[in-house]
């Protein structure tokens, strides 16, 4: 009799279920499985289970028997610890979360497009700091070690990078390089096809199923040094050779997935490279809090760039006090005077010009300005958005939109106030202020697919594009050359936000944005318009003082008791149903979890139940649980205790997330 234990692709936290087979099996092999009435896929976590204590429980009229070995499916013994690892740390199910990062298995894949590196000799020679830290790290290789490369915007972070992939594929192993965002892979694919001489592969959204699943195969079968390329999952791909993993942009949100298992693809990456034993290189203008203290506090290998490479200097950065405001202004609102002058002389130049705001649609919201009332999304707690161009208002967090009304629902008022503003807005108003310049935007509303990313980023390097307006897309590691001005618009809400990280996001933002102003010069300038002017936060950002800020922000994280002195976890409870809802989270999951943390976690600490900030979303209510500890096995042991003991409600789902990003 032979029986294998089956990590099944359906939301069990188990440790997978019993199933008889014939045929010969190995660890890590797709099946296909009966589940219930319907076919399901399975991964085999082992073939031995004839004599476990689980099968002299289990009647084996209850077992049912594999249907078949998917062909060419199988994970490797490294692939399959690091889902293991990730199913423990994200209390997440082992089979679901496989098939979640497995690309779909296809019979007939179409051909792959790769761009072979023209191999060139470089074009600039490092600097003595480059080649201290390449060389630093070079001596790691072979080896499991992590490093951060703290460097400023366009410190040269990219020639690091580069020499290190380099010697790494002239050692016949392959790299793999992540990304936050599909916007930055055109540039860095020009950049490293230059140089390299070997095949560069792209993995990201954009790809087709066929493509994804051709990276897959040709990566197991890698046996000569590449470059792999790509988003957050592309963590997951299994390269045979892998060599080395850099991150670019540690810090980004964007490493953080929302939905399905919560993982962060910076934590995998450097669980990937320990059980490989291979290096792992960080690298951002902005590190975060808990990486830098984690390098900074334990003499890990850290190292700095302070100043910009070649002859290029930081940009000077400048307040524009909003707050000055006469009637003469309201037709270029939400800009003033001072910033349209600024950029003006920079046309003159013959310069281009970033504007960066934080927000798409033409207005935040509209208001009746006889009635007050407000135009609010039926699936959401949250006012809808307005879109001149489309003519309609629409949620940001669902996909409800409708079109404008004429008049006001309530009273019948003609006359619709818009209230905050986003890219649209400022286009228009840009478009009236310079009629003669090309003014277009760089936003997720304006480009959906990579074929229009490429497009706008082509004509802006190439000039036809005189000004940009864009959002979070334009703040990470562009070199735009001819860009000597940037304007910093609409920071203050991300000021006010209720959360521990706004003044890091903040700092990040301003810091990334600036970035991109006077890379290739010694006069770049940096404009930031605030009503706000006297936080203090400007000044350190003024100064380009990262320093100052860590201090500052380590001071408060350690009064709140929040990261990097306490890590964090949160439950997040989700129902159609707010009665419902509540009282069971409130009563019975708030008093089970005070409970047990009086007898057996003394070291955590829990805060709410609460409505989250948005507390509706897509007709589903959330209400969350946030737990705190020093003490991080107390916090992994509670929440299993929780869920061996929870008594789940119908209508009533729950999430865990390790290591949240945000908690509102």
């Amino acid at each position: 009799m032979k029986i294998a234990r089956i990590a099944v692709n359906y939301p069990l936290k188990n440790n997978g279920l019993l199933y008889f087979y014939e045929e010969t099996l190995t660890r890590g092999q797709v099946v296909e499985i009966p589940l219930g009435k319907r076919s399901e896929l399975g991964c085999v976590l082992s073939t031995d289970e004839a004599n476990s204590e689980e099968l002299k429980n289990t009647p084996l009229d209850k077992i049912k028997s594999i249907k078949a070995i998917v062909p060419d499916w199988k994970l490797d013994e490294v692939e399959l610890q690091l889902f293991e690892w990730m199913s423990q740390y994200y209390h997440y199910s082992l089979g679901q979360l496989i098939f979640d990062c497995l690309p779909h298995h296809l019979k007939r894949p179409r051909g792959l497009e790769q761009t072979q590196g023209e191999g060139k000799e470089l074009e600039f020679v490092p600097n003595p700091i480059q080649k201290s830290i390449t060389q630093s790290i070079r001596e790691g290789l072979g080896q499991f070690k992590r490093s951060l490369v703290h460097g400023v915007t366009g410190s040269g972070k990219t020639i690091v990078y580069l020499d290190l992939i380099k010697t790494t594929i002239e050692q016949g192993k392959s790299v793999l390089f992540l990304l936050p965002e599909i916007n930055l892979t055109p540039q860095f694919i020009s950049t490293f096809a230059r140089y390299l001489d070997a095949p560069i592969f792209s993995y990201h959204s954009e790809l087709s199923d066929s493509q994804k699943y051709q990276i897959w195969l040709q990566a197991r079968s890698m046996t000569k040094g590449a470059l792999i390329l790509g988003v957050r999952s592309s963590v997951f791909i299994p390269i045979s050779n892998l060599g080395l993993i850099i991150i670019d942009e540690e810090h980004d949100t964007s490493f953080k997935q929302d939905d399905r298992c919560p993982y962060n693809a910076r934590d995998v990456a450097s669980k990937k490279a320990q059980l490989l034993g291979i290096p792992l290189v960080m690298g951002s203008a902005t590190p975060s809090l808990e990486t830098y203290a984690t390098f900074h506090q334990a003499g890990q290998s850290l190292f700095e760039m302070k100043e910009r490479a070649g002859d290029a200097f930081l940009p000077e950065i400048k307040l524009i006090d909003a707050r000055d405001k006469s009637g003469k202004e309201d037709d270029i609102w939400p800009l003033v005077p001072p910033s349209v002058q600024a950029i003006k002389e920079a046309l003159e130049r013959k310069e281009q010009v970033l504007v960066f705001v934080n927000r798409l649609g033409f207005a935040s919201y509209l208001q009746c300005r006889a009635c007050g009332q407000q135009f609010n999304c039926p699936n959401c707690s949250i006012t809808l958005r307005y879109y001149k161009r489309k003519n309609l208002l629409a949620c940001h967090h669902c996909e409800y939109k409708e079109p404008l009304p004429n008049q006001c629902p309530s009273c019948g008022c003609m006359t619709l106030s818009h209230k905050g503003f986003g890219t649209e807005k400022i286009q228009e108003v840009l478009v009236r202020l310079f009629p003669d310049k090309v003014i277009e935007r760089f936003d997720r509303d304006e480009i959906k697919n990579f074929k229009q990313l490429e497009t706008r980023l082509s004509d802006f390097h190439t000039g036809k594009i005189d000004l940009m307006v864009g959002t979070q897309m334009l703040s990470k590691g562009h070199n735009f050359e001819k860009v000597k001005l940037v304007l910093i618009l609409g920071i203050d809400s991300q000021l006010n936000f209720p959360d521990f990280r706004s003044s890091e996001r903040v700092y990040q933002t301003l810091t990334q944005v600036a970035g991109r102003a006077g890379r290739y010069s010694q006069d770049g300038k940096v404009l930031i318009q605030t009503l706000n002017p006297d936080n203090s936060l400007f000044q350190i950002v003024k100064n380009h003082d990262f320093h100052q800020f860590y201090q500052d922000e380590l001071k408060i994280r350690e009064l709140c008791d929040c990261p990097p002195y306490k890590r964090l976890a949160m439950i997040h409870f989700s129902s159609r149903f707010q009665d419902r809802l509540i009282p069971h989270v409130t009563e019975h999951v708030g008093s089970m979890l005070r409970g047990l943390i009086a007898q057996h976690f003394p070291e955590v600490t829990i805060l709410g139940p609460r409505p989250a900030h948005i507390e509706k979303k897509s007709n589903q209510f959330t209400w969350s649980i946030l737990l705190k500890s020093s003490d991080l096995s107390q916090l992994h042991n509670l929440l299993k205790s929780f869920e061996m003991n929870y008594r789940s409600l119908s209508s009533v789902s729950y999430k865990i997330d390790i290591d949240p990003y945000t908690l509102v």
